[in-house]
């Protein structure tokens, strides 16, 4: 196949799946599912369909190898969060093509990559390459809200689908950073873990005509002010020091010192305020190096003229490699004081692989090929994704969204108005990732 039909493809299969309203909740991912199916079966390759629930659609496609090494697993989700249209440019789930730009609700998240890696394996096929590992592609529902209804419904009803794979590319954070001339992609090795709490505070209830300092909006309120301004401390994990000292063998030694001061809580500061990155590029670094808890939901009172006894916050936190929950504990506490209490929900482990592996390397050699003069780095996803629910099974999940870094307006667009990609970077996407399941695979 030629550049102009693949590009003209892979765009086209990422503008009909962002035209599917998946939204989570509710989700109803199954006919974009089935979409996916379809193509599949026109080329010769029968998915297995599986629904955890009615309209909660699932896949998980193969095509076989000669079983002479473990499979390697493409994984991917299909639905999306809300979309706030009347803030949006053009319509959220349009997937409309202009200037060379591919509009809509999951097109950064991640509706390109699920293109991307479907167009892999119809690649695949095509050439009928001899292949040494089975390649089997997985594309869920419900990551959004968790991976329950998706991933964790594969993992634990329907092992045998996948356990077999020994690495799994998926989403990942970073896809590339742009720093003193240099091109690094980022392939994320390590993903937070999540321990998400309630905040509460407790108070009088009386009359709200009769105020008094006894509200319990009060001290929650407190502790959310020193929450929100306060960071949690520096925490330099086994990857994050990789990606730092990674990059930092890369650019002229007084960045590269700069680089290093970040890892140092006495420089820290400094040394993040003189980076010459942009402000989403340095709040994900900044990410990768501490634990963090963001309000998000409030709750108090039932009536306008009640004062409210009780008064709550949920809290969105990520934890990174090797954090306790006791060590967290003690983190929040210290910044939020003694007047609320902390009431933790269940929490999910980091995730940490080791990217002195084979498949790091493949992916090395064929982004420098592509792209000379770039350097691979390990990262680490600052949120959370599915390997959470296939790194029990033993799989090693690297999160890896070959893209070139196109400046500030096109990055930090997940979860975002105006969620957009380029066409120019599902075409290199696209190359990349045949080229590297091709070669990581291949006979």
């Amino acid at each position: 196949m030629n550049q102009n039909h693949l590009t003209d493809e892979v765009t086209r299969l990422t503008q009909d799946l962002i035209r599917f309203d998946t939204t989570n909740p509710p989700g109803n991912e199954t006919p974009c599912i089935e979409y996916i199916a379809a193509v599949l079966r026109r080329e010769g390759i029968e998915p297995v369909v599986l629904e955890s629930a009615p309209g909660r659609g699932s896949l998980v496609a193969r095509l076989k190898g000669d079983g002479s090494l473990p499979p390697i697993l493409l994984m991917g989700h299909v639905d999306v969060v809300p979309a706030e249209a009347d803030h949006w440019q053009r319509p959220p789930f349009s997937g409309d093509l202009v200037d060379g730009i591919v509009w809509g609700r999951g097109a950064t998240d991640m509706k390109q990559m699920v293109a991307i890696e479907l167009m892999t394996l119809l690649m695949l096929k095509r050439l009928s390459l001899p292949l040494k590992r089975d390649v089997i592609l997985m594309v869920n529902a419900d990551e959004e809200t968790g991976g329950k209804l998706g991933a964790g419904f594969i993992a634990e009803q329907h092992p045998d689908l996948i356990r077999d794979a020994e690495y799994a590319i998926n989403e990942g954070g970073a896809t590339s950073i742009e720093l003193d001339g240099k091109l690094f992609f980022v392939c994320s090795t390590a993903e937070k873990g999540s321990a998400r709490f309630t905040l509460r505070g407790r108070g009088e209830p009386g009359h709200a005509s009769q105020p008094h300092t006894r509200n319990a909006i009060l001290p929650l309120s407190q502790a959310l002010t020193h929450l929100i301004e306060t960071p949690l401390p520096l925490r330099v994990t086994k990857t994050a020091r990789a990606h730092v000292e990674a990059i930092a063998q890369h650019v002229d030694h007084g960045l590269a010192a700069t680089l290093a001061d970040l890892l140092d809580p006495a420089t820290y500061d400094a040394a993040m305020a003189a980076l010459p990155l942009s402000e989403p590029v340095k709040r994900r670094l900044s990410a990768a190096l501490h634990n963090t808890a963001t309000p998000t939901i409030l709750r108090a009172g039932t009536k306008i003229n009640v004062i409210p006894a009780v008064a709550e916050a949920d809290v969105d936190c990520r934890i990174l490699p090797g954090t306790t929950l006791e060590a967290l504990e003690r983190e929040v506490r210290a910044v939020v004081g003694d007047r609320v209490e902390i009431a933790f929900g269940p929490v999910y482990t980091p995730l940490e692989s080791d990217p002195a592996s084979p498949l790091f390397e493949t992916m090395r050699h064929v982004l420098a090929e592509h792209e000379p003069g770039s350097v691979l780095v390990p990262g680490l996803i600052t949120g959370g994704t599915d390997a959470k629910r296939v790194g029990p099974l033993g799989i090693k999940v690297y999160g890896f969204v070959p893209m070139r870094y196109e400046g500030p307006s096109m990055a930090a667009l997940a979860h975002n108005h105006d969620e957009r990609v380029s066409v120019a970077n599902l075409e290199f996407g696209t190359r990349v990732l045949v080229d590297v399941v091709t070669r990581f695979c291949g006979r």
